[in-house]
């Protein structure tokens, strides 16, 4: 891997991590098109970059690792629950779905559901939860269950996440940072479990552009992050259905 293909790389993980708009199928459609083949080697960089996201995520949150927060991280550990039982038992199943096309109707079906969710949607109809912390065993459990269907790719972890939040009463923001403290245990464990399986492909590695891919996407995950919360303080989550749509409707033009 060249340095240039770290950086785009590095920039695209960092910047859809925690969009709804699913990093998983940019990352397979920005491979394509810059001729990466997936191999193991692409794969252990992929799992460095993912670590880098959990960072940034971590130092927006360092105030909520803590054991002072240990009930809001019972309930965002069984909400990780649903997804690691699931997709443990069902791993081969979901590689085999690996493919541009399937990424492709994912975004266009995932954006059609954000476009309704925020067509219903009417936060100040009722009380709805505004505190991270204040969100309930059941919410909790209802992201997680929700957080399974990211398992098909281009359908995006934060996207299921933060519409399993609205659907369960989180208002906008705390859906989100809910997604966002959630990708810790998730990510933390894929990464993990992804670094165990290809740790041997490090030994021949030129390590220079793993680690300016890494810086790369720490810093543009953590901006991102930063720029989304404020965005959803005066805007809804509409922008990101239409790109969902438009982005998966010229992926099937593209691929014919």
């Amino acid at each position: 891997m060249t340095y240039l293909e770290s950086i785009v790389i590095g920039v695209v993980e960092g910047f859809t991590e925690f969009l709804p708009i699913s990093s998983t199928g940019h990352m397979i459609v920005v491979e394509h098109w810059l001729g990466i083949a997936q191999s193991d080697l692409t794969k252990a960089y992929d799992v460095i970059i993912q670590f880098a996201a959990i960072l940034a995520v971590m130092l927006i949150y360092r105030e909520k690792l803590s054991l002072k927060k240990i009930e809001l991280w019972k309930k965002l550990i069984l909400a990780f629950l649903p997804l690691g039982v699931i997709g443990f038992v069902l791993r081969h199943q979901v590689k085999a779905l690996f493919s541009i096309h399937v990424v492709a109707w994912m975004f266009i079906i995932g954006g059609i559901v954000f476009l309704l969710v925020e067509y219903f949607y009417k936060e100040e109809a009722k009380v709805r939860v505004t505190d991270v912390e204040k969100v309930t065993t059941m919410q909790a459990l209802a992201v997680g269950f929700a957080q399974v269907f990211s398992l098909i790719p281009g359908t995006s972890r934060a996207g299921a996440t933060i519409i399993g939040g609205l659907l369960a009463g989180l208002d906008r923001k705390t859906s989100a940072e809910f997604s966002f403290l959630l990708a810790i245990p998730v990510m933390a464990a894929v990464s993990g479990y992804d670094l165990l399986k290809h740790y041997h492909d490090f030994a021949g590695a030129q390590w220079g552009p793993y680690l300016l891919g890494f810086v790369v996407a720490f810093a543009v995950a953590w901006l991102t992050i930063k720029l989304f919360l404020a965005f959803l303080s005066r805007f809804t989550f509409v922008p990101f259905g239409i790109y969902r749509i438009l982005f998966g409707a010229y992926l099937l033009w593209a691929l014919g």
